[in-house]
């Protein structure tokens, strides 16, 4: 439930003159598994699953391995880049690699078809081929060169090559047209190599890199630029994973509304219908702003300024219910009203507050909630306490170790889960509580 705030660890890429031989090559292979591991087990948070390490390690010792001749020993006559291609063909780009292209590749938003046509662009100059396609399970998403005339995007991929790709999960040579399996007579691709694109063991799409001569593209080159778009396609997947953790979880604080906070509600507007309407009128208003905001926040974040205001039409409500004996203190910065704070995090605290820590003492209690920034951390604190009857030692515990059976245990474990997938270490949940004084809730996340 505790985060800890943590520096981003400074990462530095250096490079000089390298010697001939084997040695180096060693050399940069062991480096760059260390930077691997560094980076995704240690900097990472969470750690990235084994697969996603393996991929990432075999996609760099590809391509250290592949370019080793250029990059390693130094000009030898070929480059990275292929050979300077006719009217259809492509042309190089000066000072463009592979290492470049890679960290710029669009599928890091997902297989789509834009995506793909973006991609296909950054690889058309790179891979040795007159023609580059990518595709999906079912249709062409993207085709650059000669061919394009017939193997058209959207269309199911025309070649027998593409099925058999896709149902092996393995990569595919062809060194003669015969074998392309491309029903169009006037077709002028005559080899190519199709590589699969796949997340985790599932097969998703392929690569295609097709020419017209003879010689088909360098297969090394063409996989182990695979195995990087897999990756990118592969973190895109966990991106979209978590946003759906994040989005359940926010489900769960909406429906986690307690259904006697609404009774109550209703039972005192009800009783002030008879006695004062105008008030009671004002009250059904304040509860439709209240279930209007929690039902159509759409995003994670919020402007504090809005959580505030739905914070006070909370406590508005509540103060009709308990009268004098729930009074409340803002101490509020106003440089925080503008920063974004994760949706439907402040009004739990409160409520907790109001219903553990006030309720069951006689005289009632206050409520106080504080907010600062501080532009030197580039951190929103945020601190929700009460002077209320305190939580014993031992459910503290429960409610700390997110014990669901402990009282507002539920909805503290629910928001720390956010808080977790949302900043990973870059955050601070704290409770602290004194029978008979009361529970102070701190909250520290980064500056948003």
């Amino acid at each position: 439930m505790t985060g800890v705030n943590r520096a981003p660890a400074a990462r530095r890429l250096g490079g000089g003159a390298l010697s001939n031989g084997s040695l180096p090559l060693a050399a940069a292979l062991a480096v760059a598994w260390g930077l691997v591991y560094l980076i995704t087990q240690v900097i990472a948070a969470p750690p990235l699953g084994v697969g996603t390490t393996l991929l990432i390690g075999v996609g760099l010792t590809l391509l250290l391995t592949v370019g080793y001749p250029s990059a390693l020993r130094g000009p030898r006559g070929a480059r990275l880049v292929p050979r300077q291609q006719g009217k259809q063909g492509a042309i190089n780009r000066p000072g463009q690699t592979i290492a470049a292209v890679g960290r710029s590749i669009p599928l890091r938003s997902g297989l789509t078809s834009e995506a793909a046509q973006r991609t296909a662009q950054l690889l058309h100059p790179l891979l040795g081929g007159d023609s580059v396609a990518i595709t999906d399970r079912h249709k062409v998403l993207a085709f650059l060169g000669p061919g394009s005339d017939h193997h058209t995007v959207g269309d199911p991929p025309r070649t027998d090559i593409s099925a058999k790709v896709l149902d092996r999960a393995k990569t595919v040579m062809v060194r003669h047209r015969a074998k392309l399996g491309c029903p169009e007579p006037s077709c002028p691709l005559q080899t190519a190599v199709v590589a699969p694109l796949a997340i985790g063991k599932r097969v998703v799409g392929a690569l295609k890199v097709y020419r017209l001569d003879e010689t088909p593209p360098p297969r090394g080159l063409v996989e182990g630029m695979a195995g990087i778009l897999s990756l990118h396609l592969e973190l895109a997947e966990l991106d979209r994973e978590r946003k759906l953790a994040v989005d359940a979880k926010l489900d769960a604080l909406r429906a986690q509304i307690n259904p006697h906070f609404l009774f109550n509600t209703l039972n005192t507007i009800a009783s002030k219908a008879r006695t004062d309407p105008e008030e009671a009128r004002q009250l059904l208003l304040r509860l439709s702003d209240f279930f209007r905001y929690a039902v159509r926040q759409d995003g994670h974040f919020a402007e504090f300024g809005q959580e505030y205001f739905f914070v006070r039409t909370y406590l508005s409500l509540e103060q009709a219910r308990y009268g004098d004996r729930l009074r409340v203190r803002y101490d509020v910065d106003p440089q925080v009203l503008t920063t974004n704070v994760p949706v439907l995090t402040i009004q739990p605290l409160v409520e907790n507050a109001v219903k553990h820590g006030l309720a069951n003492k006689v005289d009632g209690g206050t409520v106080t909630l504080k907010a600062r920034v501080d532009p030197l951390t580039r951190t929103t604190t945020i601190q929700v306490s009460d002077d209320g009857v305190g939580i014993e030692d031992e459910e503290l515990e429960k409610i700390v170790s997110g014990d669901v059976t402990a009282e507002g245990g539920i909805g503290l474990r629910n928001i720390s889960e956010r808080l977790d997938t949302l900043f990973g270490e870059r955050y601070r949940f704290d409770v602290r509580s004194t029978v008979g004084q009361g529970t102070v809730v701190d909250l520290r996340i980064p500056l948003g």
